[in-house]
């Protein structure tokens, strides 16, 4: 029996991803583009909740969406039980040849896939859960080793993809969203190049370096000539203004100001994108921006990009990376990470 994605009468897949961060779903789309370039017949459906669907729109391949009330043992989104009846009985009528479990190191995940009905599943095996009699090769064993980009791209390998190839992050603009960047590079008065991006705000208070940090960082770019702009999403326009009013030098505060095409033209014509470990940060890998990502208890194994665009910072502690949302102690990890190494980074990416 072939390999599920080596066999042609396998068209129809689900993947079941439940994640509703920007950073998770763009680090899908590597995986995406190699199964499109080798399988462009067939028809993936992103299982996630309905609120992503502007982010599953502009993922740049084609990927329908099937809308996830959420369950129990799922972190990401509150649980709607009503929604679930009508949940699998949608995903039945899609009559999915092949389920995958692409969420991660949770066997709630798992337990969600099985209710799709689909002909086959698989995916991910997260540690300490077997998977079924009979279907084990259609599982992995969660690669923890691995980025995350890589660890969906090892998945769909070894579910039958032919190897190789490049593994690309990715995220195409519009003409919109052209026209909306240079209109707020007018209004602001800011040159392609000539500007660094400041991003302070994060959705776990454990992933937020301190505003303090961040405006002495800025102070340290714009001393250099570059102009300091700050982004971030309209929940997060108050650490932003903390950062510009705690800065000595002007900063242009665009937080909540731009879409999220918006967001990648401006990150794309920046110098340097200084942010901490979330969204931003793969934004700016997927328009082949310059960054630097300020790690806290976040894993950059699993989510530090490569080569030479990129820097992580990583704090000097041994309770680093954490799974806590909110440090149960001092948030040591913070002051560990000094200001001045996050500035030297910046500006000799900025420099080259």
């Amino acid at each position: 029996m072939p390999l599920p994605l080596a066999d042609p009468a396998v068209r129809r897949l689900a993947l079941v991803r439940l994640r509703v961060g920007l950073g998770d779903l763009l680090c899908t789309v590597p995986a995406l583009h190699r199964l499109r370039a080798a399988r462009p017949d067939v028809e993936v459906t992103l299982v996630t909740f309905g609120r992503m669907a502007p982010v599953v729109a502009r993922l740049g391949v084609p990927v329908a969406l099937l809308p996830f009330p959420g369950a129990e043992g799922i972190p990401d989104g509150p649980v709607d039980a009503a929604g679930w009846a009508p949940f699998t009985a949608a995903a039945r009528e899609r009559d999915f040849d092949l389920a995958l479990q692409a969420y991660g190191d949770r066997p709630a995940a798992n337990r969600v896939t099985a209710a799709l009905g689909a002909r086959l599943t698989g995916g991910f095996a997260p540690t300490g859960w077997d998977p079924p009699a009979g279907t084990e090769p259609l599982h992995l064993r969660y690669p923890l080793a691995l980025h995350e980009a890589a660890r969906h791209v090892a998945l769909l390998e070894h579910l039958g993809l032919p190897p190789g190839g490049e593994a690309r992050m990715d995220f195409p603009l519009t003409a919109e969203d052209e026209a909306e960047h240079a209109a707020a590079l007018a209004t602001a008065g800011l040159e392609p190049g000539r500007y660094a991006v400041l991003h302070p705000g994060a959705s776990a208070p454990t992933r937020r370096w301190p505003v303090a940090r961040y405006a002495a960082v800025g102070d340290a770019l714009a001393a250099e000539g570059l102009a300091v702009v700050v982004t971030g999403v309209p929940a997060e326009r108050e650490i932003s203004a903390r950062v510009v009013a705690a800065m000595r030098a002007p900063a242009v505060d665009l937080t909540g100001a731009t879409s999220l095409g918006g967001l990648a033209a401006l990150l794309r014509d920046s110098a340097v994108l200084v942010g901490n470990d979330t969204g931003s940060a793969h934004l700016a890998a997927a328009v082949g921006a310059r960054s630097v990502t300020v790690f806290l208890p976040g894993d950059p194994v699993r989510w530090a990009h490569p080569g030479p665009r990129h820097r992580a910072l990583i704090p000097t502690v041994a309770c680093a990376p954490c799974p806590h949302l909110a440090c149960p102690i001092e948030f040591r990890c913070a002051q560990t990470v000094e200001p001045a190494a996050v500035a030297g980074a910046a500006l000799e990416l900025a420099s080259s």
